[in-house]
């Protein structure tokens, strides 16, 4: 039986930079849907790439004294590892700059003009660079870009317009017909409301004020405005030829299943997209998709701010499938979603390392400890399994329903929630009791096979979004991912199948507090240095400067890192704490007041520095044997001094 096509593409790539994570999960997003539509049994095709023509990647070449193509081959390159570090399954990247790609713009343009959907004429207006927009007066916002809110400059130069009036009843037509065309809902009442209905202005499609661009091959004063080279690419990139050699591809694959794109860009692929398709007489994508964005949680990524970040810095920290289970499960349907990095290590400490990873390893080590890794079903039920086995037959059906109205966060919920039942059906059935009698051995062979069984079934599920994981889990378990059609039926784990002898721990508990210090280390060094140097300046304290001293007044003293192994408050002292700190052999008792900046608990463990030869004294009729070094800020605050290295107890410091 043939395979039901479905072609789906993510907007392309500008080519001004680096992507951050927020442009990165687009494509992680788009290659969810493209392989869940793969397990369902569909032909997916699915086209991503870059746009990489316009007056802003013009200016940064110039400032990188390079040429334009030598900056988009860089940055593209970048943008693809990327693609590519996060395991996306696309299978065409297009580049605008590609030499069919550039030759059908030209095409698609003439014909336009020719036809007389495309006039010149002068435009006069607001300009946003890095939007590549142009706007009236009154679209502005506060007098700024209303889509970017960056500033705008005057401009005034000769254009061609695309004519939108001609088409925009039939376009608001198609939409009313087709209440599938735009998602989600709201996304389609902001293109009615606030453009089509008040009335469209005619397109400017051309400029003449910068170079790199495709040109106008009839006006060589122009180049193609970058909308209408940028969303060409969704027919070019699959062979679409003007003068009627389209291959077959394009035959089969157009018109386009799923247009995946941001918010910020849906007037452009449902206002001016369709009407160029109109124009060329072709049919419309079935789907535009707009979702939201993904925020950082402290506000606006900004370099200057060190708060950028990116698919790769995550990546290092938490590894591709828990960053892609993030961006995945925590961005909304309709609304931003944020993304932090305290939530990522919560996240990946009870989702992943908590909920699943130690399921499957506990799964496994009772398999292996009771039945030397063999899985059977002995076919010994209780009431309890068929709630299981109910929930592992029904979620397959929801996530599939999640799918279709691209919920994909929704779709994960399902899945994790099976997970959770199955931790609940250990925690019921206490396979460890069950092991104690030997006449409950058949018992405790069911459970542990419908606890395999409903893991199969939920890696399977999980394979679209977290491919990697998905795959490990089943080599543990000696099993494959199912397709959507074969998870209708519970049960198709080989009874007497045996699992691996060691499960791979999948996911490591991290330490909120290790995260976040290497997270400040990683912002340094994002800030561009003068900025570093500005905060370093800021962090200079001036202090009063004592009598000079010998080398030998110096040598007088002793210094040694201690480490604390008790720690109490000091009775009716407000400011004192008293810790046992070992040095080499021997333990001081030393007080100190800190009360105020750290609790005895915080206290235990540290390796500090000691002044260990510091005379003996009683603070509030406590003994303290020496000094913990301590700085202190402008304000009054205090960190205790500690070895950059894990340094021994007893280690002289010189």
């Amino acid at each position: 039986m043939e395979k039901k096509p479905f072609y789906m593409t993510t907007a392309i790539a500008y080519t001004s930079g680096k992507p951050h994570i927020g442009n990165t999960y687009e494509v992680v997003l788009a290659d969810s849907i493209a392989r869940f539509k793969r397990q369902q049994g569909f032909d997916v095709f699915f086209q991503t790439g870059t746009d990489e023509h316009g007056q802003k990647i013009e200016l940064k070449a110039e400032e990188a004294s390079i040429t334009p193509k030598q900056f988009v081959d860089n940055v593209a390159g970048e943008i693809k590892s990327i693609w590519d570090l996060m395991n996306t399954s696309y299978d065409k990247f297009i580049r605008t700059t590609d030499d069919y790609h550039e030759k059908q713009v030209q095409k698609i343009f003439k014909k336009l003009y020719e036809q007389g959907d495309i006039y010149k004429g002068h435009y006069e207006g607001m300009y946003c660079t890095p939007c590549e927009s142009f706007f009236t007066s009154s679209q502005l916002v506060d007098g700024k870009c209303p889509d970017c809110g960056r500033e705008v400059q005057p401009a005034k130069e000769e254009a061609y317009f695309l004519k939108l009036g001609k088409y925009t009843n039939r376009l608001i037509e198609h939409i009313n017909t087709h209440p599938e065309f735009i998602q989600p809902e709201s996304r389609k009442n902001e293109m009615m409301n606030n453009f089509l209905l008040p009335g469209l202005q005619d397109l400017c499609v051309s400029r003449t004020s910068f170079k790199w661009g495709i040109p106008v091959d009839f006006d060589d004063k122009h180049v193609v405005y970058v909308w209408l080279d940028a969303l060409s690419n969704y027919i070019t990139g699959i062979g679409y030829d003007l003068d009627g050699n389209s291959t077959d591809q394009f035959n089969k694959f157009w018109p386009a299943d799923l247009h995946l794109i941001g918010k910020d860009i849906l007037r452009f692929h449902t206002i001016y997209w369709p009407i160029m398709l109109m124009a060329l007489d072709l049919p419309l994508p079935k789907q535009v998709f707009g979702h939201p964005w993904l925020m950082q949680g402290d506000g606006k990524m900004s370099k200057s701010k060190g708060n950028v970040l990116y698919a790769d810095d995550l990546v290092n920290f938490f590894g591709v499938d828990s960053v892609r289970y993030f961006v995945l499960h925590e961005m909304p349907f309709d609304n931003d979603g944020v993304i932090t990095w305290e939530l990522m290590v919560e996240r990946m400490n009870s989702d992943l390392a908590n909920t699943l990873g130690n399921l499957v390893n506990r799964t496994i080590s009772m398999s292996n400890k009771y039945f030397g890794g063999i899985v059977k079903n002995t076919g010994v039920k209780e009431a309890v399994d068929e709630e299981l086995k109910e929930l592992a037959l029904l979620t397959p059906k929801k996530v599939v329903e999640k799918m279709e109205k691209l919920r994909v966060a929704d779709a994960i919920t399902e899945i994790f929630t099976l997970f959770k039942r199955c931790n609940k059906y250990i925690d019921e059935t206490m396979p460890w009791v069950l092991a104690k009698e030997e006449d409950k051995k058949p018992r405790l062979e069911t459970v542990l096979y419908n606890l395999v069984e409903g893991i199969t079934i939920g890696a399977s599920l999980l394979e679209s979004f977290m491919p990697e994981t998905a795959q490990k889990i089943v080599a543990q378990l000696n099993t494959k991912i199912r397709t959507i059609e074969e998870l209708n039926e519970y049960g198709q784990y080989p009874s007497g199948n045996k699992v691996t002898e060691t499960p791979e721990i999948l996911f490591a508990r991290l330490d909120m507090k290790e995260v976040l210090e290497k997270v400040e280390e990683l912002k340094r060094k994002m800030m561009p240095a003068e900025e570093v140097k500005e905060e370093n300046s800021e962090a200079v304290i001036e202090v009063e400067k004592k009598e000079e001293i010998s080398y030998d007044d110096f040598m007088k003293m002793q210094f040694q890192v201690g480490q604390i192994i008790a720690c109490e408050e000091v009775p009716k002292s407000k400011k004192l704490l008293c810790s046992q700190v070992k040095i080499g052999n021997e333990v001081k008792q030393i007080v100190s007041g800190i009360k105020a900046y750290y609790t005895p608990e915080q206290m235990v463990g540290k390796k500090v520095m000691v002044l260990v030869n510091l005379k003996p004294a009683k603070l509030a009729g406590v003994l303290s044997e020496g000094m913990l070094l301590c700085a202190e800020d402008e304000n009054g605050e205090l960190a205790l001094m500690v070895p950059e290295k894990n340094m021994p107890a007893g280690a002289e410091i010189c």
